[in-house]
């Protein structure tokens, strides 16, 4: 009974999500309703969801005058231009023909390319390209704007923190953890008894729970909330990986003893001459192992998504052939089985990152015996 009731429960996730990716399907903006049968258009839809952005696009239609409707909602703008410190709503940025809008802000001119921010030249007033389509008379500003990543990010910590004051206060009251709180033990406990111990031991496991639960827990929502309709893509970000593989690298180099740093650099028990030539490539691996982290959750969800959103374009691709009925149908149950696939995927890259952030710690504590 009890696996029936899961089997149902991970079903109606995969629906859930599964109608996300239609209900996002519309967030590339188009011209009009015609079909995208390109492999151009199909790439551009794809690399658009991927992409970071700077405000929350639910939907998009075409209303009877034939302009393009975007429905959403804006995030706050912050960069630091030739002028200082700018600060506006995205809305500014609003849909037109050209898709290149200028923000004048007390004499700054401000344009958004590629979900890029620009500002452009003095004297300049509209955006010139060169064949490759490269901005020639704007430049980048430092943008630290609250983008659709950024709420992500935030979104989990909140999330976190409301989990587990739930589950500390339980466990003030009782032993027992109560409401949401029966639902993040048996995912700590396993971190810990699964995770922590057989690879860190049970010496100093401890120390580097805090760690390895917000790690896990950070991803595995982050990935969750990726199959939504609100269309996160935060671990698909290539920055966010790095800096989650960079906390990893620093805890490991900070907390390894004399014996991890001995087999680096003056291995135990090998001639001298093999020493040197071995240290360059210890040196390398030990530089490797952050950047397998990085690139293995990058390129996994990132590929899911892909996938997902890919199957969502056979909607329109398959229109004359199958009919939109038929479309509709083969690309909706393509997307359920993908969908599936994913939730299980959500769960085992948060285990994969932790296990080897894990692993990784425990070969920089362990205490050698040498004879």
């Amino acid at each position: 009974m009890r696996n029936t009731f899961f089997s149902k429960i991970i079903l109606v996730t995969a629906l859930v999500f599964s109608l996300g990716s239609f209900a996002n399907d519309n967030n590339e903006p188009q011209e009009n309703d015609s079909q995208v049968n390109s492999s151009e258009e199909i790439q551009a839809y794809i690399s658009h969801h991927l992409a970071d952005s700077h405000d929350f696009t639910l939907y998009s239609y075409t209303n009877d005058a034939g302009e393009r409707k975007h429905v959403g909602f804006p995030l706050p703008v912050i960069v630091w231009t030739s002028q200082g410190l700018k600060t506006f709503m995205s809305s500014e940025f609003h849909h037109n023909d050209d898709g290149h809008v200028v923000v004048d802000k007390d004499g700054v001119k401000l344009t958004k390319i590629h979900s890029k921010i620009y500002e452009l030249e003095e004297g300049a007033t509209a955006v010139s390209f060169d064949e490759e389509h490269h901005a020639t008379n704007a430049h980048k500003v430092w943008d630290f704007s609250i983008t659709k990543t950024v709420v992500g990010i935030l979104l989990a910590g909140l999330l976190m923190l409301w989990g587990f004051s739930s589950l500390a206060r339980g466990y003030k009251k009782s032993p027992i953890p109560t409401g949401f709180g029966r639902v993040l033990e048996p995912l700590v406990l396993y971190v810990r008894d699964e995770i922590a111990r057989p690879n860190i031991g049970e010496k100093h496991y401890r120390k580097f729970m805090g760690f390895l639960l917000t790690v896990f827990f950070f991803i595995w929502i982050l990935n969750l909330l990726g199959l939504t309709p609100i269309g996160f893509n935060v671990t698909g970000q290539i920055a966010v990986t790095v800096c989650l593989a960079l906390f990893t690298f620093f805890i490991v180099q900070f907390n390894g003893n004399k014996d991890y740093w001995k087999h680096i650099f003056w291995m135990p028990g090998v001639p001298v001459l093999m020493k040197i030539a071995l240290i360059p490539i210890e040196v390398l691996g030990m530089l490797t192992k952050p950047f397998s982290l990085l690139i293995r959750l990058f390129a996994n969800i990132t590929a899911g998504h892909a996938v997902v959103m890919g199957l969502v374009a056979v909607t329109f691709t398959a229109r004359e052939a199958l009919g939109v009925g038929g479309s509709l149908g083969v690309s909706f149950f393509l997307t359920l089985f993908i969908s599936l696939i994913e939730i299980l995927v959500a769960f085992l890259q948060a285990f994969i990152f932790t296990m080897l952030s894990s692993l990784f710690i425990g070969m920089a504590v362990e205490e050698h015996d040498h004879h």
